[in-house]
């Protein structure tokens, strides 16, 4: 029998990064009428796709080059990620992103590191109006009907479980249905609570260190 090849999908916000960006992004710039939206949003009331779409609608183009300098002066990346990269090439390990959030700072945050743009599935913004529009290029298909907008457990699946091992790794609610799909999970924050809270298996992290030691750990125990 043919060992499964290993493949890691990450999330970006609060995960490669020390905190979310989007949340940061609005609360800092803080656009009339986003508050309602966030809470609609983090409440489930309406779906990460309408609520992200509204709310950065509320945002002029013309503001894009101020809302990049900020992300890249402020967002943190956790410590350990280019080693933890380092290690997945070592072990032939896919790696790819998978994040609710947008590539115009998405890509610049990322760019140091080297990952394929075929590697990273996020949003994409168009600002060739007066208002930020947001592009939706990964939506939710059959049978994920949850409005994600970037729909992780739809890109997991092109990756057939009977063929691949799926490393999840992610800290929010976003990540919570691919974790349910993942044959190992990492997680941090609301995801780790999410899982004990519902018998999803996964281990905490806090650094990507922390995964390359479990990760190996795992190799020599032979489960992974």
């Amino acid at each position: 029998m043919t060992a499964k090849k290993r493949v890691i999908f990450c999330d970006f916000d609060g995960t490669i990064t020390l905190s979310d960006n989007i949340v940061a992004i609005m609360k800092h710039f803080d656009p009339a009428g986003y508050k309602p939206l966030m809470e609609d949003t983090v409440s489930q009331k309406i779906t990460l796709r309408e609520g992200v779409g509204a709310m950065f609608a509320l945002l002029p183009s013309s503001m894009k080059d101020e809302i990049v300098g900020y992300v890249l002066n402020r967002a943190g990346i956790r410590d350990g990620f280019r080693e933890f990269l380092d290690y997945a090439k070592e072990e032939n390990i896919d790696f790819y992103v998978t994040s609710g959030g947008m590539d115009f700072f998405i890509d610049p945050l990322l760019e140091p590191f080297g990952i394929p743009s075929d590697h990273i599935f996020c949003n994409s913004a168009d600002f060739s109006g007066e208002r930020m529009e947001i592009l939706w290029p990964h939506p939710c298909q059959d049978p994920c009907h949850n409005g994600c907008g970037m729909c992780k457990t739809t890109v997991m699946r092109r990756f057939p479980e009977d063929e691949y091992e799926r490393i999840l790794i992610g800290d929010s609610l976003t990540d919570f249905e691919g974790a349910k799909i993942a044959d190992l999970v990492y997680s941090r924050s609301i995801l780790t609570d999410k899982c004990a809270e519902l018998g999803v298996n996964h281990v905490p992290f806090e650094t990507f260190f922390d995964i390359i030691e479990d990760m190996k750990k795992k190799q020599r125990q032979g489960v992974l």
